[in-house]
């Protein structure tokens, strides 16, 4: 008879992408960080996977306790800790050894657009609402511009950052936010878009509900940690994980205050 899994965790996040790709992306480091967590607790693990169609039903999630822990972007991390205060990081995803990476603003690639500033009165496409690069960063950068919403001739949420990238690509928007890997991929695809700026992010963080048990948040801590990670965990994170603390987000507060602007 199988053993039966002692230690049952619900892994929580949302589509930035399509949700199959989502799970395509993390169903290989979830089955890694289980088998690793059984022996370090000595019972087994199962994690089973939740994808929320939209950030605010993740975020809900996580602070409720319906997940048992998730990857979340910054701007939703700053949020879900307004909701629950209790809510822990477990790690942050490390970009070539560090916490910081780009997004982008990006413009068609004919476009004769140049500067932000040569944005006002045209057309531009947000990712979803609650999204770090999609709406925070992107419109804290087009306000230190001069440029804020009543500025532009119209503004638009589409939600993933594919959709903003290959809505730019088809001249449905003047220009569009979204994380400079989602527009090498695009590129890559033949999609005609080039960037106008790039911008500094943090880099995601892995986070436990208030009430994940103590033992199971540090097995999993010390896990996404260890120097030992072979090569699946950088499916996920290029170059693993590194520690964090509550301050590596105060960069994205400080923008969702400024985009209050807007």
């Amino acid at each position: 008879m199988a053993a039966r899994a002692e230690v049952i965790l619900t892994f929580g996040t949302y589509a930035a992408d399509k949700p199959t790709e989502t799970v395509r992306k993390y169903r290989p480091f979830l089955s890694f960080l289980a088998a690793r967590m059984s022996q370090r607790l000595g019972e087994d693990v199962a994690i089973k996977m939740h994808i929320a169609k939209q950030y605010e039903e993740g975020i809900r999630q996580l602070a409720e306790g319906e997940v048992d822990f998730a990857r979340f972007g910054p701007a939703s991390y700053v949020m879900v800790k307004q909701q629950n205060p209790d809510v822990r990081i477990v790690a942050i995803e490390s970009k070539k050894g560090e916490k910081r990476f780009k997004g982008v603003i990006v413009v068609h690639r004919d476009s004769p657009v140049q500067s932000l500033e040569e944005l006002s009165g045209l057309t531009f496409a947000f990712g979803d609402e609650l999204s770090t690069i999609g709406r925070y960063l992107a419109q804290s950068e087009l306000l230190k511009a001069g440029i804020s919403g009543s500025d532009l001739h119209s503004f638009s949420y589409l939600g993933r950052h594919d959709l903003v990238g290959e809505a730019v690509g088809a001249g449905k928007f003047a220009a569009g936010a979204l994380k400079e890997s989602t527009y090498k991929k695009l590129v890559a695809k033949g999609v005609p878009i080039r960037v106008l700026m790039s911008f500094d992010n943090v880099t995601k963080p892995w986070l436990a509900s208030a009430d994940l048990d103590e033992a199971v948040l540090e097995a999993m801590r010390a896990v996404m940690l260890s120097s030992q990670n072979e090569e699946i965990v950088r499916r996920v994170s290029k170059n693993g994980f590194l520690a964090s603390t509550d301050a590596d987000y105060d960069i994205i507060r400080d923008a969702i205050v400024h985009s209050r602007g807007f």
